[in-house]
């Protein structure tokens, strides 16, 4: 999956008075967008020294394999020599490392622009110094980073599993049911109800698979595997899924790739784990 880099070694641990030197990292973002280095047929993380003109306050993030990662917003670099892409690129870029801090430097920057101002009186907002948040130098209001769980389960029926298309999905393929946590549920409370409220569908026997954080929607997705009778009608928010059906282990169709927990999940099913 898209956080499992190993042997190399990501540590988000923060700190206030990194140096910012030549071969630092600098992660650039706009909206949905990252800027990346032409790298033969793949790209690359931009580092400081790819850039001639001076870099004004960047934002220390986290390292990786003990090179510090900074980031940028757009209007602070001169980006003539590269290209921004959307971030959908992450998901297939053949360094494993640079797509994992890419994405979450999206996340973490996303939440500097968020949080620019405080959200209580107005006022310009700071750095702490001792953690990872902004506060209000008038109010005090100290601001964390948003983690939204979420979870996603792999719902199966004897040796058919049930697949869906979302409509926001920007690829063409098929997913897992997936869905926010609320106010005021449990976990558990919250797959029953995404599974009703997305398929129709009652379900039984639901059991934790694993972790991921995803940092594409600020989330941390919580997987799971459920049954289902198949007889039941499929009645589908067509709000959120386009389309959704049982499909044969051995017959899948084009689905997410082991990059997210979805495609792991359905992998999974596929070489008969559950």
């Amino acid at each position: 999956m898209l956080h499992e880099i190993s042997p190399g070694v990501f540590d988000n641990k923060y700190s206030h008075d990194h140096q910012f030197g030549d071969d630092d990292f600098l992660l650039c973002y706009r909206n949905n967008e990252i800027l990346l280095k032409k790298s033969g047929e793949d790209f690359e993380i931009p580092r400081k020294r790819d850039f001639i003109e001076s870099i004004e306050s960047p934002v220390y993030l986290f390292s990786i394999n003990s090179e510090h990662c900074f980031g940028l917003i757009e209007s602070q670099v001169n980006h003539v020599s590269f290209e921004f892409h959307d971030l959908f690129i992450l998901r297939n870029l053949n360094n494993k490392e640079l797509a994992w801090i890419g994405s979450v430097g999206h996340q973490l920057m996303t939440w500097h622009r968020n949080n620019t101002y405080c959200g209580r009186c107005g006022s310009k907002t700071e750095m702490k110094k001792e953690e990872r948040a902004t506060v209000c130098p008038k109010c005090n209001l100290v601001i964390f980073p948003k983690i939204s769980p979420a979870i996603i389960v792999a719902i199966t029926c004897k040796n058919k599993i049930l697949l869906a298309k979302g409509r926001h999905y920007k690829g063409d393929f098929y997913s897992l049911v997936a869905g926010y946590v609320d106010i005021g549920e449990s976990i558990e409370e919250t797959v029953v109800r995404e599974v009703k409220e997305e398929v129709g569908l009652d379900i039984m026997n639901l059991r934790y698979y694993k972790s991921q954080p995803w940092p594409f929607s600020g989330s941390v997705m919580l997987g799971f595997i459920a049954e289902a009778d198949d007889t039941q009608q499929l009645i589908l928010e067509e709000t959120e899924i386009k389309e959704a059906g049982w499909f044969e282990r051995g017959n899948l169709p084009p689905h997410s790739s082991g990059v997210s927990i979805s495609g792991d999940l359905i992998d999974a099913f596929d070489r008969g784990i559950f």
